[in-house]
Formats: C-alpha cells, sequence, structure tokens
C-alpha cells in the first residue's frame, strides 16, 4: 500500500484515467468512469476486482475516499433503476461519500496496466504482445520452454492459486506458444486458433468450448474469470498512487467463478 498523504479531485482522477486507457476507442457493455459521484476528494483509493458488498464495506472500513473495480454497474441490457441489491449497494457508497470509478475494457486491453499484460508477467510469459485479433484484446507469447500441458497446467495454480479447467488437445505434443485473453472470453477461441498457437487461456469456459479446442487440436485452460483479472486493477491502482501521491490498497475478495 502506498503511504501518500496528496489530494486530487475526482473529475481530475477519472479525466486522467480515461485519457491513459483511451476509453473513447471503445464499445463497451457498460459506461467506463465515475458511476457513483463521491463527497470529497480522495485521497485513498481502494481498488478490487467487482463493486461487491464486500468489496464496498471493505473500503467504507478503510476509509476510502474511492473505489476503484473493473466491474461496476449499469451493463447493457440490466434493468437501471437502483432497488434490491444494487440499490443497498448504491447506498452504501453514497451513505459514505465513497466515489465509484469502473473500468472495463479499456483495463482489459492496455499494453501496461492492463489485465491481459499483467496476466502474462504473472505467469511469467516471454514476448507477450497484443494482437489485432478479437478486436485486440487477443495476447499471444511463448512460455520459457517446451512445457507439457500438465505442467503448464501446475504452473498456472501456482501462480493464480486455483487449478486451472484443462482441455487436451488431443495429441501428445508440448506447449510453446500460447495467445490468452481474460475474464470471458472463451469464444475468441477460434480466433485464437487462427493465431497459430499451441495452446489458449481464458477466465471461463462454456459447454462448447470443450468440443471447440478438440476440434482446433488446441490445449484450452479456463483460469478463472475473476483469478484472471484481479491483477490490472492493482497495477493501475498503484500507477495512480505513485504518480499523484495517494494511498492505495487492493481488497481480494475470493470468488471461485
Amino acid at each position: 500500500m502506498a503511504s501518500g498523504t496528496a489530494v486530487i479531485e475526482p473529475a481530475e482522477l477519472q479525466a486522467y484515467c480515461d485519457t491513459l486507457l483511451e476509453t473513447s476507442r471503445f464499445d463497451d457493455y457498460c459506461p467506463n468512469g465515475l458511476q457513483v459521484e463521491g463527497e470529497r476528494p480522495v485521497r485513498r483509493i481502494a481498488t478490487g476486482v467487482s463493486a461487491c458488498q464486500a468489496l464496498i464495506d471493505a473500503a467504507i472500513g478503510w476509509g476510502a475516499d474511492l473505489l476503484l473495480v473493473h466491474h461496476g454497474y449499469f451493463w447493457r441490457g440490466e434493468s437501471p433503476v437502483l432497488v434490491g441489491m444494487k440499490g443497498r449497494r448504491v447506498r452504501s457508497l453514497m451513505g459514505a461519500g465513497v466515489g465509484l470509478l469502473a473500468y472495463h475494457l479499456p483495463l482489459d486491453a492496455h499494453p501496461e496496466f492492463g489485465n491481459n499484460r499483467q496476466l502474462g508477467r504473472v505467469l511469467g510469459l516471454r514476448e507477450a504482445t497484443a494482437t489485432s485479433a478479437g478486436k485486440g484484446l487477443l495476447w499471444r507469447g511463448c512460455l520459457a520452454g517446451p512445457t507439457l500441458a500438465d505442467g503448464f497446467a501446475r504452473a498456472i495454480a501456482a501462480a493464480l492459486g486455483r487449478s486451472p479447467v484443462h482441455i487436451a488437445a488431443g495429441r501428445d505434443r508440448p506447449i510453446q506458444t500460447l495467445s490468452w485473453c481474460t475474464g470471458g472470453a472463451q469464444d475468441l477461441i477460434e480466433e485464437a486458433a487462427a493465431l497459430g498457437v499451441d495452446a489458449y487461456l481464458s477466465g471461463e469456459i462454456s459447454e462448447r468450448t470443450a468440443h471447440q479446442a478438440r476440434e482446433l487440436g488446441l490445449d484450452y485452460f479456463a483460469a478463472g474469470h475473476h483469478a484472471t483479472e484481479r491483477y490490472g486493477v492493482q497495477a493501475l491502482g498503484a500507477h495512480l498512487a505513485e504518480r499523484f501521491g495517494l494511498q492505495h490498497r487492493y481488497f481480494e475478495v475470493p470468488n471461485p467463478a
């Protein structure tokens, strides 16, 4: 946690993040930027993956002025009314005067602080590069050396703290090259295969994904939506703390999905 003592206005912080993450480039499923307005300048930023009640309570308990997340609110197609669970969450934030800042696809895609870049670093992948596939969200890289699929699955489990679902390619050969996209990106598997890699990794898996992986001849790993998207928001929060002299703390709310 950074121990800065500076202060910044929420609008200035959002403007910086919007420019840094190039939010205007994305046709996203939710609004990116400030989703709930706080009551005060920002000294303390709490970060977490999803703006659930447990994360909100932890941020408020720590004395955060702003909560920065990857998964916020107001998703396309959902009811806009603030009742029930969503109403309670927003009331908690507003009652404590805490703002909510959320970045979805822009945080997945960013070349330095994004989820895909950060996951590549956590897994020790080499030559990690964003490709033009999957609307620029698919990344490509390689392992340190040829690795059997079971060995790579163990390496994922050690790095992320959870064992991935592994669908074998149906042919006996080690993995050298890999494509990945964090979160719910299982349906990019055909675009990943077109990159000519040995394996594909995403967060989630669907019923159809197992058949696709076998027929495409790819080793496929589903490492968890939450588990693959913990790192971008931490990197962005740490960057904001360092740049503006703020305090930052990441709160982990376990999620098996």
